[in-house]
């Protein structure tokens, strides 16, 4: 009897956990089953695939499994029962029917023949020959999208058209691509990178089961003025020496508005100001912040220079180099 390896049949490996086999599971029974694959082994691909899940889903029999794979695999590909296997488990005996047997192999109902209860086996296989692939119900796939926002769209709210691609069986069975258009809303507050989940939006499921969910990715498109850190704005506002010496008012820029901002005696080029609940809306609303960059005119005039040299000499103490030990 040939050897069944259920591991590699999923492409899992055998420390895989119960969430991954489930994953594979699911991802190459889409992709084999008879309604929708062009594989011309589809059919035998998709029964090797639940029989393996069969197993490896159930903690018990995964266990059983993995002992006989460890003693009964033989190197030729063969599996030989070791000694006393089934007197020592509890197998043997009745409880399936020929049904049954056409929807497994000798290898399964070598090892599992005996243990169908009579609710049946776990994973929803029918008791008829068909049964295998008709009672088989998958989720369809969920389907990925990206938007590029403004800023001021964003910070508002908006309402977009979203175009993407949802996988379908034709009415022969075959797998094909059809484009979908929906008008979604899009909160005010959501950040770069953020998912927006539509539910039910994705491709259609399996032998009836639930449609996918539809996930949109926001990205923002490069703003002339503002950049956004997390939930904050932020803005460059060029100030003049003059301003940042003697301090000052001056008018700044905000997501949709302006506001006047005091900037204080004695400021710096990179100093931050903070305008609380300024920045991105939502249950905890960013900030605003504004940035000094001390800017220079291009030209003095003469009596500018004049002054300039006045200063130097009335602030010649002052090194902004100290730090450099220069």
């Amino acid at each position: 009897m040939d050897f069944k390896d259920y591991y590699a049949v999923l492409g899992v490996s055998e420390s895989a956990s119960p969430e991954e086999i489930k994953k594979s599971y699911r991802k190459l029974a889409r992709k084999y089953h008879p309604d929708v694959s062009k594989e011309e082994d589809a059919d035998e691909k998709f029964k090797d695939l639940g029989e393996a899940y069969e197993v490896l889903k159930d903690p018990e029999k995964r266990a059983e499994y993995d002992q006989l794979r460890k003693y009964g695999a033989q190197p030729d590909g063969s599996f030989q029962p070791p000694p006393g296997w089934q007197s020592a488990s509890g197998f043997g005996g009745g409880g399936y029917t020929d049904a049954d047997a056409r929807q497994f192999s000798d290898f399964f109902e070598e090892i599992f023949g005996g243990r169908r209860g009579a609710g049946g086996f776990s994973g929803g296989f029918g008791g008829d020959a068909g049964g295998f692939r008709q009672n088989v119900r998958m989720r369809g796939e969920d389907v990925h999208a990206r938007l590029a926002l403004f800023l001021e769209e964003v910070f508002n709210g908006c309402e977009k058209q979203v175009s993407f691609t949802v996988h379908e069986a034709d009415e022969h069975g075959r797998v094909v691509a059809r484009q979908k258009t929906l008008n979604v809303k899009i909160p005010a507050g959501m950040r770069e990178g953020q998912h927006l989940r539509l539910k039910g939006q994705g491709s259609p499921g399996i032998g009836g089961g639930a449609p996918g969910d539809l996930l949109i990715e926001v990205e923002l498109a490069p703003h002339p003025l503002f950049s956004v850190e997390g939930r904050d704005v932020v803005v460059t506002v060029p100030i003049t020496p003059w301003e940042a010496a003697l301090g000052a008012t001056v008018t700044v820029p905000t997501v949709g508005s302006k506001v006047n901002v005091k900037v204080p005696k004695g400021s710096s080029s990179g100093r931050k100001l903070r305008l609380k609940g300024k920045g991105l809306p939502g249950k905890h609303p960013g900030d605003q912040l504004v940035i000094l960059q001390i800017t220079i005119p291009e030209q003095h005039s003469a009596e500018a220079e004049k002054l300039y040299e006045q200063l130097a000499e009335a602030e010649k103490a002052f090194n902004p180099r100290s730090k450099l030990h220069l």
